[in-house]
């Protein structure tokens, strides 16, 4: 059980964390053989634009960060042109000492801003060689709904993701 946290819009002073948080993930996903994050690859400047541009969460627990997303409103690159329907989850990380629970806390917390922005449902997309986080996402209420087999990422290099979703209120 998640005791002792809160959830605050991530601000400039927040930057080392989230770097922190970003490339601890990384680095797990590296030890576990998982094909996803490098370390160093969203570094100061990244999360700087994105708390500038957009919404960073920053979930601390006892005091310390325990985990983060990033919250879009629309991803063309992944999604397309959409109406304004859905809200954008990216670069959900926690801490690796955090408490059991902590990614759900961070999609429920997700999922409650995009209701509350008047949206039906929050989106995500995870690589297509990831069945690990397919799993974990889906039993999260998600739903694969389509692929986009050439993303393109920062270094122009292409790669697949499953684009999943989860409607959060029935029309």
């Amino acid at each position: 059980m998640i005791t002792d946290s809160a959830f605050h819009l991530a601000t400039p002073s927040d930057v080392d964390a989230l770097v922190t948080l970003y490339d601890g993930a990384a680095h797990w996903m590296l030890r576990r053989g998982i094909d996803q994050w490098r370390p160093g690859g969203k570094d100061a400047r990244h999360f700087r634009r994105r708390i500038t541009e957009g919404e960073v969460w920053l979930l601390r627990t006892g005091g310390r960060p325990a985990g983060a997303y990033e919250l879009w409103w629309d991803d063309e690159e992944a999604w397309g042109a959409q109406p304004p329907a859905a809200g954008y989850v990216h670069r959900l990380m926690t801490d690796r000492s955090a408490p059991p629970g902590t990614g759900r806390k961070l999609l429920a917390h997700a999922e409650a801003r995009i209701a509350v922005a008047g949206r039906d449902s929050a989106r995500l997309d995870c690589l297509s060689s990831n069945p690990r986080l397919r799993t974990y996402y889906e039993g999260a209420g998600y739903a694969v709904v389509g692929e986009q087999p050439a993303k393109t990422a920062a270094d122009g290099s292409r790669y697949g993701v499953l684009l999943l979703e989860k409607r959060l209120r029935t029309a």
